[in-house]
């Protein structure tokens, strides 16, 4: 079998669903969603810049996490979408490349963001009064660089070891981009070890932000079960509950992905799962703030009057 060395030669990704019946009809769906996700999280983002009551820690940081949902739907949907359309489904050796490192960089980025936006939330509860002394505009900036460096640590480290494996073969990836298992099932090599170190990293990669959400959430259920008044609690739930739903989705994939044995894995809902982190997850985050929030919704109806106004002129 022939054994293929770095840069020489082009991937070919088989895609969502290998041989699909219908292209056109999927295309129609991945398209819509991928528009939708794009544009909610650009709204979301130019809200929280254009609002001044938005100017909080909570929505400084929901704003980076909707840079990263962006640019996450971006790195792989738009290469799916032409693998749809074109005969040719092939992607280059350093085009997989920058797919896994940007891919590792923003789910790692997002683990460690969702997990300080839980902290976050218990400083707004059981800390009200110390909120924005504790939570200040450095404290939110070394939150937001230390979840980039987390996740971009990750990338630069798998992803060279990962591309120097040598691979044989026809070189079909059984996915819609370069996921690293995927990738690694064409190695000429055994990649055991390499493996069992990665889930391990990955497992770890998990374990901490989820630590951080559960400390949080439990000292918030004790604090909120302790409020006397019943419009205390609702606040309280109201402003946790969007992130509860968004932290449950993404870490319900993630455990699926990175922490069940390798027996309950197959390629296609290995790919299923991935679609929700490249896909789904990043339409799904800013709808569910925004149709939750009430000061994003009360921002985007004063965007939109603006705008009826300034067209009626």
């Amino acid at each position: 079998m022939e054994t293929i060395h770095q840069n020489s030669t082009d991937f070919i990704l088989l895609g969502l669903i290998t041989h699909p019946k219908f292209p056109g009809l999927i295309f129609a769906v991945v398209f819509s969603i991928f528009v939708v996700a794009v544009t909610a999280n650009l709204v979301i983002i130019m809200l929280i810049h254009v609002d001044s009551h938005l100017h909080t820690p909570m929505y400084f940081l929901l704003s980076q996490l909707s840079i990263m949902d962006t640019v996450s739907i971006c790195i792989t949907v738009p290469k799916m979408l032409q693998d749809l359309l074109s005969k040719e489904k092939t992607i280059s050796f350093l085009g997989c490349a920058l797919q896994i490192f940007f891919y590792l960089t923003l789910i790692g980025g997002e683990f460690f963001l969702l997990g300080l936006m839980a902290y976050d939330r218990f400083v707004a509860v059981c800390n009200p009064l110390q909120y924005q002394i504790i939570m200040n505009p450095r404290v939110c900036l070394l939150m937001v660089l230390g979840s980039w460096a987390v996740g971009s640590l990750d990338g630069f480290v798998l992803t060279p070891v990962t591309m120097n494996f040598p691979y044989c073969g026809s070189l079909e990836i059984n996915h819609f981009f370069c996921e690293i298992p995927a990738v690694l099932k064409l190695s000429c090599t055994d990649t055991s070890l390499y493996e069992t170190l990665m889930y391990a990293c990955c497992v770890l990669m998990i374990l901490i932000p989820i630590s951080f959400i559960s400390v949080s959430y439990t000292r918030i259920l004790i604090t909120v079960y302790h409020m006397s008044s019943a419009e205390g609690r609702h606040k309280a739930f109201t402003t946790c509950s969007s992130h509860i739903i968004v932290v449950s989705i993404f870490y319900g994939a993630a455990f699926y992905t990175n922490v069940l044995p390798h027996s309950y894995h197959t390629p296609e809902k290995d790919k299923v799962v991935s679609s929700f982190y490249t896909i789904l997850t990043p339409m799904l985050n800013p709808l569910i703030y925004s149709l939750r929030n009430r000061d994003v919704a009360v921002a985007l109806r004063k965007v939109l009057r603006k705008y009826a106004s300034s067209q009626r002129l």
